[in-house]
């Protein structure tokens, strides 16, 4: 026998009845002498990822035997913690004083000491397999005899760390800093620190969003060796670049985008045609630039994606390549990635193209002006922009097609309103309104699935990188279904996407529209990146990928990679095989990176409307009820998309209990009830801006009553039941 890893598990599993020695398992499966010292360094490996255990006597096991469970733990801060099983399943609850000095998102092996009714285990830490936080930002305390003490930002990290003499870096109290780690906590002993940067005043607007950023272990600085690679990167397209290209510059390309946009991904032109429409959806060509293996394709690999906060942003690759030679700017040639597409009258896809290409984009058209011009007839626009308006009117047929088509197979749309958080010229947040979403939002939301639909499909069979959604599990859809029966609404539960669909049409237009929007999304599985193709269930596509932004998302990058290969007729055998094998590697990284992207972007706006809010303590606004614990109920302003909590402390005109069935609570002599999408009037309390909190009063019964009902106090204990 080789081995092997697999070799290794399946002995384990299937002969070994008991833990074995190193010698033992050496032995049993045949390692020879001189094979050994790798034998040794794949059981290390082993036993650092959690596949295996080393016991006391140096003997080796497997987990699940032994009543062990590998996984991550995740702290609450409230001092206990729940390790998440790498295999799935139910999480294991750990005490605070079982934790044995691991810290929030550390790797570990509990051990299961107790399993209750309902699935329920609790146990204990028995060893840390990886440290996830080397560094940590947090707020410097100055202590006595030149000791220091820094509390992380992040109350999910547990213990306050300490800092000794001569290690504070010339701190200041209460300034932020960042530490690195030099004695990990054990033992009841916290862990020390040394300061390794002062990002300066916890109040500073600049500083507030950089802790986020470096949270999560970030950073918007790129390395030297990235920059000087960049700063090598010309800034014009040559005439030897050119050479061999499909020439599109004469098309009447434009691109579409926010006011605020300053890298561009695509540009799109359409023409009609006697069977229907061509459209022409061409990408920044950002392989071209961005060759595999330098330094800037290692650092766009790393940060898996461009994070775009309210201030400002964090970009996949240095701001010569996103906004300069990469970005579609207008009015100037540049290297593009083309898919050409034929569709017929019904927007019916016919066939379809790929190849490298060389635009020169007519217009940088926004949102609004595109909007200004379909929807509102703008005279003024319409001759300013003259030589493509037809165009525009082409697109927003073949786009409402297209999307019409969609509908028809199953697709789901939310209609989610989005925040737009204004940010005034010195930082601070001068309003929070609701983002539009409009017919030129349509327009290119169409023509991007299109492509990537259509270039999904064309590499079937081949190794690829696919955007993939699950369907949902049943659990989370009856749990909807429960909330839907309690908001008065009666629908059947259906298979696959009509039940969706339904739904969404039933809420259309009402008060509580927005918030079904939000908890039927929630129900769904997240999106991600796979090589299996399992289809795209939010889409009702068997084929999907991401194709259309290769400047702000890597697995982008990654595709065109492949589609180029294919194009050009490189997709030899050797290069298969190490596709085959990169690809579940590059899948699970960049989905990573994109989860924590939508974390770092959902704290800094939720940092920036706590901000906002901090001026407004003692307001009234009007609100509704988002959701509703054992502990209070969220309120989401109508004014703003801000979300603030009523604790049940704060509910003095009764004692209230939490009815989990429906979600909502209830007073025990007044009989009345709170729950989620009831119409509220609140006042601003308190502002914690370290927390992200938000704390609200309700203002008066009369005003809190609306939308709140009572219920008779004889058919109050059968719903606490």
């Amino acid at each position: 026998m080789s081995g092997s890893r697999e070799e290794i598990l399946l002995f384990m599993k299937a002969v070994a009845y008991r833990p074995l020695s190193f010698r033992e398992l050496a032995r049993r499966l045949g390692i020879a002498k001189e094979a050994r010292e790798d034998f040794k360094r794949l059981m290390k490996e082993m036993v650092s990822d959690g596949t295996l255990v080393r016991i006391r006597g140096g003997r080796y096991g497997l987990p699940a035997r032994m009543n062990l469970v590998p996984g991550v733990l995740l702290c609450h801060p409230n001092g206990f913690g729940f390790v998440r099983p790498d295999s799935g399943g139910e999480d294991v609850f750990i005490n605070p004083r079982n934790m044995k000095g691991a810290m929030h998102k550390d790797r570990v092996v509990a051990r299961v000491e107790r399993s209750k009714p309902g699935g329920k285990r609790e146990g204990r830490i028995i060893r840390i397999l990886h440290r996830e936080h080397s560094r940590i930002v947090g707020r410097f305390e100055r202590g006595r005899k030149g000791i220091g003490i820094v509390v992380p930002s992040d109350d999910r990290l547990l213990q306050d760390v300490v800092v000794p003499p001569g290690e504070t870096g010339g701190s200041g109290d209460g300034e932020i800093v960042e530490v690195e780690i030099t004695r990990w906590p054990a033992g009841g002993a916290a862990p020390c620190c040394k300061v390794i940067s002062v990002l300066g005043d916890k109040d500073d607007p600049d500083v507030e969003v950089e802790v986020i950023v470096r949270k999560y272990g970030l950073s918007s600085r790129f390395p030297e060796d990235v920059l000087g690679e960049a700063s090598g990167i010309p800034e014009t397209v040559s005439a030897e670049e050119i050479e061999g290209r499909v020439d599109l510059r004469q098309r009447r390309t434009v691109t579409i985008d926010g006011e605020s946009a300053k890298d561009f991904d695509d540009g799109v032109s359409i023409e009609r045609t006697k069977r229907g429409f061509k459209l022409f959806v061409s990408i920044a060509d950002v392989s071209h630039y961005v060759k595999e293996g330098t330094a800037i394709d290692r650092e766009a690999y790393e940060r898996g994606t461009s994070i775009y906060l309210p201030d400002r942003c964090i970009p996949m690759l240095p701001v010569n390549l996103s906004n300069g030679i990469c970005s579609l700017n207008p009015k100037v040639e540049r290297l593009a990635f083309t898919a050409e597409m034929d569709f017929d009258m019904d927007g019916r896809p016919l066939k379809k193209r790929f190849y490298e290409s060389v635009i020169n984009s007519r217009e940088r058209l926004t949102y609004t002006e595109v909007k200004r011009i379909l929807v509102d007839g703008d005279r003024a626009l319409k001759e300013r922009y003259a030589c493509i308006v037809e165009d525009l009117y082409v697109m927003r047929e073949l786009a409402l097609k297209l999307n019409a088509s969609r509908a028809e197979e199953g697709s789901i749309d939310f209609d989610l309103p989005e925040p737009q958080i204004i940010i005034d010229m010195e930082g601070k947040v001068e309003d929070i309104v609701r983002s539009e979403r409009n017919i030129a939002h349509r327009i290119i939301e169409e023509f991007m699935l299109a492509a990537n639909r259509a270039v999904a499909e064309h590499m079937e069979g081949l190794p690829f990188l696919y955007r993939v959604h699950e369907h949902p599990e049943e659990e989370g859809l009856a749990e909807f279904l429960k909330f839907l029966h309690n908001l008065g609404l009666r629908i059947r539960k259906k298979k696959g996407h009509e039940f969706f669909k339904e739904v969404l049409t039933k809420v259309k237009g009402r008060p509580e529209e927005k918030l079904v929007n939000h908890l039927l999304l929630r129900s769904m599985k997240q999106a991600r990146y796979s090589e299996e193709n399992i289809g795209h269930f939010g889409l009702a596509f068997d084929d999907y990928t991401h194709f259309t932004s290769p400047i702000r998302r890597y697995p982008d990058l990654v595709v065109h990679r492949l589609l180029k290969e294919r194009v050009k007729g490189r997709y030899r055998k050797r290069k298969r095989d190490r596709w085959l094998e990169a690809l579940p590697v590059i899948a699970d990284h960049t989905s990573k990176m994109e989860r924590i992207s939508m974390d770092v972007e959902r704290e800094a706006a939720d940092l920036k409307k706590a901000q906002f809010m901090k001026e407004r303590i003692g307001e009234v606004y009007k609100g509704f009820i988002s959701g509703v614990t054992g502990f209070g109920f969220f309120v989401e302003l109508e004014e703003y998309f801000v979300e603030g909590l009523v604790s049940i402390s704060e509910l003095r005109d009764d004692y209230y209990s939490f009815a989990e069935a429906d979600l909502s609570l209830v007073g025990e002599h007044t009989g009345k009830v709170y729950k989620i999408g009831n119409e509220v009037v609140v006042r601003i309390e308190r502002v914690d801006l370290e927390r992200r909190r938000i704390d609200m009063l309700l203002v008066d019964d009369g005003a809190a009553g609306r939308g709140t009902r009572k219920i008779k106090r004889k058919d109050l204990r059968r719903r606490r039941t």
